[in-house]
């Protein structure tokens, strides 16, 4: 996993928690960095996790809600550093289609090693959309976050269902979304 996720977690955590708690924080916690990323490091999607974990039971909060709150706060992020993936984008649907032919092109151009997950969309009956999320991480309610703070972007007011799956060894979560008047 790329190491500008880790970045950012850790710039949340601090965001919430102050430096100096999340840094103690992550000395208790058993990573084989020692808590010590950089953006353009590779590091092991389960050293990710345990720092959520870790956070979580720092602030007594539930790990999902942790999860798309990082989604939200990475949402922000995409916008600031990438907008041109925004542009010509005229709703969230439009947005979550992209994300697969556009927005992982070029994320494969930048880092073909890369280990992405993979987004399905489809376009159903009025103001209906489905996204399935499929990944060796078990990263769906993260997924979740992001999909909340896109449709906010747009300024839609939407109703998303989450369902989780499992699909040959891969976590899998399939996302109803309606946009409600």
């Amino acid at each position: 996993m790329k190491g500008i996720v880790f970045v950012e977690l850790i710039r949340m955590a601090e965001s919430v928690m102050g430096e100096a708690a999340v840094d103690d924080l992550l000395d208790k916690v058993e990573l084989k960095n020692d808590g010590a990323f950089t953006a353009v490091g590779n590091y092991p999607c389960r050293e990710l996790l345990k720092i959520v974990d870790a956070i979580g039971a720092e602030l007594n909060a539930p790990i999902e809600a942790l999860h798309k709150r990082f989604g939200h706060w990475m949402f922000a992020r995409f916008v600031e550093g990438y907008p041109i993936f925004f542009d010509g984008k005229e709703d969230g649907f439009d947005m979550l289609e992209s994300i697969e032919n556009e927005v992982h092109v070029e994320v494969r151009k930048l880092y073909p090693e890369a280990e992405l997950p993979s987004f399905a969309t489809e376009r159903l009956e009025g103001d209906l959309f489905k996204m399935v999320y499929t990944s060796e991480r078990p990263l769906h309610h993260f997924c979740h976050g992001l999909i909340e703070a896109c449709l906010l972007h747009f300024q839609h007011r939407s109703e998303i269902q989450m369902q989780e799956r499992h699909v040959a060894g891969k976590f899998c979560a399939e996302f109803l979304i309606q946009k409600v008047a």
